[in-house]
């Protein structure tokens, strides 16, 4: 068996993709950013059950409910784990499982993105899951222990994003609610809205690119929306451009930004009136 080298016109020949945080405070019009993509070949997975913003988009949609029905639909879009064991999630046998209820993964060749509607509600339905499992309850006394069930927490979220994240020839996009914070020092700063700390740290380590949707304030002192994409931009905002070919701020328009980040020209010109 010879060592599996992938030669340098083999990966230049390869169907690149971005997988892209996009943060903002609410009402900022991070779903309606599903507008600037291509409805027939992005699929819309609707956690929030807030889409009125998009309401009229005409493409297609998912809606797990629970934990496991978002693992679920994970190694359905994303394939098995090979790391994982047999009785894990994400493993061969999981796949299996979820293909005879879902059907052929064919079905997904259509789509060259998806778009996680939010990474913040998605959190809440992983904690809640997390609090009805073992680990969180205490070994001594049988009581809910909340450090278990924040750490198993951890650890799901990690492991079904970053598992999510892998599937090399699609888009990949995570919504997430940005929230403002102090420190001891009554310092301000930002964070992502996310249960726990563990996925919040770490995700941003994992994607291509996070930029924050933001209302900034040009110099004549009116305002405009636009895409924060340098990591040491003076506002503080979560952003980082692996690309290096974004400029510090980019237009609000999220289908542009994608073909930018790989170099290509920008197919279509979609809507992006509406704010969510």
């Amino acid at each position: 068996m010879m060592l599996p080298i992938i030669s340098a016109e083999e990966r230049l020949k390869e169907r690149h993709s971005a997988k892209v945080g996009l943060v903002g405070f609410p009402g900022v019009g991070k779903t309606t950013q599903l507008r600037t993509l291509p409805p027939k070949s992005t699929l819309f997975v609707d956690l929030e059950a807030g889409d009125l913003s998009v309401k009229d988009w005409p493409g297609d949609t998912v809606r797990p409910r629970t934990w496991p029905e978002f693992r679920d639909l994970v190694v359905f879009l994303a394939g098995p784990m090979p790391t994982a064991s047999a009785d894990q999630a994400f493993s061969k046998a999981h796949y299996d499982h979820v293909c005879a209820t879902y059907g052929d993964p064919a079905q997904l060749d259509k789509y060259d993105t998806y778009f996680v509607d939010s990474l913040t509600v998605l959190s809440r339905l992983c904690l809640a899951w997390c609090k009805t499992q073992p680990q969180a309850l205490s070994e001594k006394t049988g009581k809910p222990d909340n450090r278990g069930a924040y750490g198993l927490l951890g650890q799901e979220m990690i492991t079904a994003l970053t598992h999510l994240q892998h599937v090399r020839d699609k888009h990949v996009i995570y919504v997430a609610i940005l929230e403002e914070k102090t420190d001891d020092f009554n310092r301000r700063y930002y964070q992502l809205q996310l249960e726990g700390s563990k996925t919040a740290l770490e995700l941003p380590g994992v994607l291509d690119e996070v930029v924050t949707l933001a209302v900034l304030k040009a110099d004549d002192g009116s305002t405009y929306r636009g895409f924060v994409t340098g990591a040491d931009n003076s506002y503080g905002y979560p952003s980082k451009d692996r690309s290096g070919r974004l400029d510090p701020i980019e237009e609000p328009h999220l289908g542009r930004l994608i073909a930018k980040c790989l170099g290509q020209t920008p197919t279509a010109n979609h809507n992006t009136e509406h704010t969510n």
